[in-house]
């Protein structure tokens, strides 16, 4: 990474041209990080969104509190390299019982995005190792909420319980076993099993 990019930071203008996933006021201060803004010089954001600004498109999670967002970027090349932090909490539903958990969420990342038509001049060349890495944008450049909403996808847990003993809900009636008892009925015997619950009393009785 340049050194100048944080050795030299400057404020990025406010952009006023519509961001996909800001919504509300938020999507008239979208932040953009433009191409031709970077040819004069690097940009650095630090920003906090509040709950509900940036749109994630999901129903697995809630944004429980601001976002702190701080993100530096210059171009080299055609590429735009972006390197920065973000820091919130997050809610999501327990995979268990689906009662609503908290969790802190934070990352770093250091990016680095190439414009569209880079993928038609290198479609004949084997992919390196870093390649893996790089993302693309389309147009002028790309918006800062969608890079925060992927690295927030990007740091979710693959799974969260609410609690290390926490006994989920009944696959019958649906009851959160950790408030309640379970609600089902007496269960009737499947006839093709009742020469194995016989033989089991059987073997229960005569111990």
């Amino acid at each position: 990474m340049n050194a100048r990019l944080w050795a030299r930071p400057r404020r990025a203008r406010r952009r006023w041209p519509f961001a996909p996933k800001l919504r509300g006021q938020g999507a008239q201060e979208g932040m953009f990080i433009g191409v031709k803004e970077l040819e004069r010089h690097p940009l650095r954001f630090h920003e906090e969104f509040a709950p509900g600004t940036i749109d994630f498109r999901a129903g697995e999670f809630h944004q429980a509190a601001p976002l702190e967002v701080e993100l530096a970027a210059e171009l080299e090349g055609a590429e735009i390299h972006v390197v920065g932090r973000l820091a919130g909490r997050l809610e999501l539903a327990c995979a268990r019982c689906l009662e609503p958990v908290e969790r802190e969420v934070a990352s770093r990342f250091d990016l680095r995005y190439r414009p569209v038509s880079a993928i038609a001049r290198d479609e004949e060349i084997g992919l390196k190792p870093g390649d893996l890495e790089v993302g693309f944008y389309a147009g002028e450049g790309l918006f800062l909420a969608d890079v925060v909403a992927e690295q927030i996808y990007l740091a979710l847990p693959m799974k969260v319980v609410c609690r290390d003993d926490c006994r989920g809900l009944c696959p019958g009636c649906g009851a959160n076993l950790n408030r309640e008892a379970c609600r089902c009925g007496p269960r009737a015997v499947d006839p093709r099993l009742a020469p194995l619950a016989e033989w089991a009393a059987k073997k229960k009785s005569s111990r």
